[in-house]
């Protein structure tokens, strides 16, 4: 039988979503007999025993090399992201690894499937920052009729981290996503990413080295991707539509297939408060007003 875990992790900030997420996972029967870890970047004690009861094992991340206070700048939060290539270490004995971003919570249970498929395959199962809803890669910046300066998440962070060589040669792909993937244990892909994360972490920045190494593991080491279509790990930047009749979260176009993860990125002020609400078209050509935040658990009671 397939030893499945689902991770994630945070600090004191993102405990109340850290709650949500692991409540929408285990809403569906399909997750019974597979375990939830979550790595420790901040909680106080309270919050760690409190989750210890609701998951298999709270365990503290660790920065994965040596780095200067003046790197670091108090962002002890950040020893959740930059642990992911080490999940492994972490949590022994799983055939595969599903690691979720604490601000993300899974709406259709399809989505999950999928991701645990491709890892099956010894692929590193992701979506990438590409979709018809997903309007813009780059940003230019123009000198009369000549692009001055470009701006996108590759190439911008890894001139510093890699060279102005590996800059030009991410330039133009699109982001792989490390908020949402999952990998088997035997995959070769752990200890390469390990090896270019701490050469992003040495000569880059901590914040987005996970993924920057991410992209140069896959797109110029060739490493093995499955790369999944954008609904099934939706970044709530873009916006869905709503699905009145269903009550879910579409994507904006035909199909309209279901939104498998939502991942509220770019919504900071929702992820601090579940109160807050935007507006939402829905598939019949209407308006309401919802939260991108998981609707079935508000932190004290389940619904």
């Amino acid at each position: 039988m397939t030893k499945i875990c689902f991770i994630s992790g945070g600090d004191k900030n993102y405990y109340p979503m850290l709650l949500e997420w692991i409540h929408s996972i285990r809403r569906f029967p399909q997750s019974q007999g597979m375990d939830i870890c979550i790595l420790n970047a901040g909680m106080t004690p309270e919050q760690v025993e409190s989750l210890r009861q609701a998951c298999h094992t709270v365990k503290d991340a660790q920065w994965p090399c040596p780095l200067p206070d003046w790197k670091i700048r108090g962002r002890e939060y950040l020893k959740a992201c930059v642990a992911r290539p080490h999940i492994p270490e972490y949590f022994p004995g799983y055939d595969i690894y599903f690691w979720m971003d604490s601000d993300t919570w899974v709406q259709d249970w399809s989505a999950v499937e999928m991701f645990i498929e491709g890892a099956k395959r010894h692929k590193v199962t992701l979506t990438g920052q590409v979709d018809r809803a997903y309007p813009r890669q780059v940003r230019v910046k123009w000198l009369g009729s000549w692009p001055w300066k470009i701006r996108g998440f590759y190439f911008s962070n890894a001139k510093k981290a890699f060279g102005m060589q590996m800059a030009k040669d991410l330039m133009p792909y699109h982001v792989l996503l490390a908020g949402a993937f999952a990998l088997h244990r035997d995959a070769p892909h752990w200890t390469g990413w390990q090896a270019l994360l701490k050469q992003a972490l040495i000569r880059g920045k901590i914040f987005t080295a996970e993924q920057l190494s991410l992209g140069v593991l896959c797109y110029i080491k060739g490493f093995q991707r499955e790369v999944l279509p954008a609904h099934v790990h939706w970044l709530c930047e873009f916006k869905p539509l709503w699905d009145e009749k269903r009550q879910i979260f579409v994507e904006p176009y035909l199909p309209h297939n279901p939104i498998g993860i939502l991942h509220l990125s770019g919504v900071d002020e929702m992820r601090l408060d579940r109160s807050i609400t935007t507006d939402f078209k829905t598939l019949d050509g209407n308006k309401v007003e919802k939260s991108y935040r998981y609707p079935h658990f508000n932190g004290e009671k389940q619904a």
